[in-house]
Parts: structure tokens; sequence; C-alpha cells
């Protein structure tokens, strides 16, 4: 069975900085890609930043120059450094990946099950 589990959200003051790690487990033949999704309330989901198993990495502009997205293929894991955090990046954080099964060898799109992140003084 395929899963993604998150970690590192949290309560954090503006200017601070939370890392998040969302590691892929199960019967994996390969990971296409993965990246961050966040979701405020009364908002859509929005693309944070995403990145290929080649290390091709795109981010949104709210938080280019702030946020840094890496992977380690080996772990099946994908990072997210946030920096300079803003009130405006409370949300719910969640990890996807494009996977194909080893055991359908066929692709399907994954989700966490998301990570509270609150900015506040």
């Amino acid at each position: 069975q395929l899963q993604l589990v998150e970690s590192g959200g949290g309560l954090v003051q503006p200017g601070g900085s939370l890392r998040l790690s969302c590691a892929a487990s199960g019967s994996i033949f390969k990971i296409t890609a993965m990246g961050w999704y966040r979701q405020a309330p009364g908002k859509q989901r929005e693309l944070v930043a995403g990145i290929t198993i080649g290390g091709i990495t795109n981010y949104a502009d709210s938080v280019k120059g702030r946020f840094t997205i890496s992977r380690d293929n080996a772990k099946n894991t994908v990072y997210l450094q946030m920096n300079s955090l803003k009130p405006e990046d409370t949300a719910i954080y969640y990890c996807n990946a494009d996977i194909i099964s080893a055991a359908a060898l066929s692709r399907k799109d994954y989700w966490g099950q998301g990570t509270q992140v609150t900015v506040s003084s």
C-alpha cells in the first residue's frame, strides 16, 4: 500500500522558519514528481512548490526567494524549507506525489493527510 506521511508543521512567529518533510512508502516503481500544496480557510488549494525526480523545480510567485523544495530520491522524501514566514502562509500543507506503483505499473496521484502551519504572533 502506498502512502505519504508528512511532518514538520506547527506554530511559528512571523519571520520564523519551518521545515516540512514528506516520505512516500509502499510498492513504488518510480516517483515522477513530488510537490507541496496548501489550502487556507475559504480559499482554493494552490501549488506552493514542485520538484521532478530529475531535480527541476517550480514555485508559486508568493514564496519565491523564501521557500526551497528539495528531495532525497533514495528515501523517497521531499522537503520544504520555509523561511521568512508570513501570516499569509498560514494554511494546511499537503504533500502530493505522482507515483508509478510496482504492482500495477500505473501512474496515480497520491496525497498526504496534511499538516497545519500557523504563522502568528
